[in-house]
């Protein structure tokens, strides 16, 4: 008689209040859009199972929210063991029994996926800290593109893992970005509009009506001739938001591959400029800054991340340039 194989398993308990916003919505999707780091499917099961609750009570997947419930559910999902450790480099930044800091490089995909089965920041850790296999997503909290380099936290037990989607999930983590967008802005400011799937090319995002709330706050670092550098900080975290964001001012990123317009040559640039803008081939964008709070200690830690060499090359570049036709600003 064949024995039966069970998948290991990990339970990842969450709590959280539902933010006003979500009025209206099932409670099974207020909690897909609190917790997008599960799939709706791992959600929906858990109430159906009994794993959650609202203000105390039980609750049903088609229940209907108010907002301000306190909710509180289990999780449980199965523990990969398709992905296999791999000795990558890792720039760590910090790192204790709870939770690993890592400065990401750009080019480094951060989950495996089509086309990426392998070579990915979740193989790297896995190589780096192998209990990270019995923590969901190898420990990682939230992600950052295949070309944006910079912080990221990664859990380093469940509990952690828990705790820091919590302090996400109520904005109490803050992430800063250092990033070059096209053309010459006058002024900081705040995006807050709704992103969604794009409408027709399913891997792209947009500015959505139906989408979901996204909040971007950005300053001025510096103005060059024809870019601006800003800092800037995200309230939410909603794929690619910065770069469609930008995009929906009509400042995209410079080098952005998705997003990205013409690219932005100034009159009478010098040739050594030219060719500066045009081999930079990634979206200008830099996870400078992270502010975390400990999971157990409970104090706010901040790190932060030098730019990158090619960011830094291509501010100088930019310098140069307007420096050189300072008449022309």
């Amino acid at each position: 008689m064949s024995e039966s194989l069970i998948a290991p398993q990990s339970t990842t308990e969450l709590a959280a209040e539902i933010p006003p916003e979500l009025a209206g919505l099932r409670l099974d999707q207020a909690l897909a859009k609190m917790f997008p780091d599960f799939s709706r499917s791992q959600l929906t099961q858990s109430i159906k199972d009994g794993k959650a609750s609202v203000d105390g009570g039980s609750a049903k997947p088609r229940d209907r929210v108010l907002g301000g419930e306190q909710v509180a559910l289990a999780v449980t999902i199965a523990v990969s063991e398709t992905i296999g450790p791999e000795n990558i480099p890792l720039t760590v930044v910090f790192e204790d029994e709870q939770m690993i800091i890592i400065n990401k490089p750009a080019g480094l995909v951060v989950h495996p996926g089509a086309g990426n089965s392998s070579g990915t920041l979740q193989n790297g850790l896995l190589h780096y800290a192998p209990e990270l296999a019995g923590v969901p997503r190898a420990g990682i909290v939230h992600r950052l593109d295949k070309d944006t380099s910079g912080l990221m936290v990664v859990a380093r037990t469940v509990g952690a893992h828990t705790w820091l989607v919590e302090q996400l999930a109520n904005r109490d983590i803050h992430r800063f970005y250092d990033c070059t967008a096209i053309g010459r802005m006058v002024s900081g400011g705040t995006v807050n509009e709704p992103i969604g799937r794009h409408k027709t090319d399913r891997l792209k995002m947009a500015v959505r009506n139906d989408g979901r709330h996204a909040v971007t706050h950005y300053r001025i670092q510096n103005r060059y001739r024809a870019h601006t550098r800003l800092r800037v900080q995200l309230e939410t975290g909603r794929t690619h938001q910065i770069r469609v964001h930008m995009a929906h001012l009509r400042r995209p990123l410079v080098g952005d591959p998705v997003y990205g317009g013409r690219l932005a040559q100034p009159p009478h640039s010098s040739a050594e400029f030219i060719e500066v803008l045009r081999s930079f081939k990634r979206q200008a964008l830099h996870a400078t800054e992270l502010h975390v709070p400990h999971p157990t200690r409970g104090e706010l830690l901040e790190f932060h991340a030098e730019i990158p060499a090619d960011m830094t090359a291509l501010h100088e570049a930019m310098l140069k340039d307007t420096a050189e036709h300072i008449h022309d600003v």
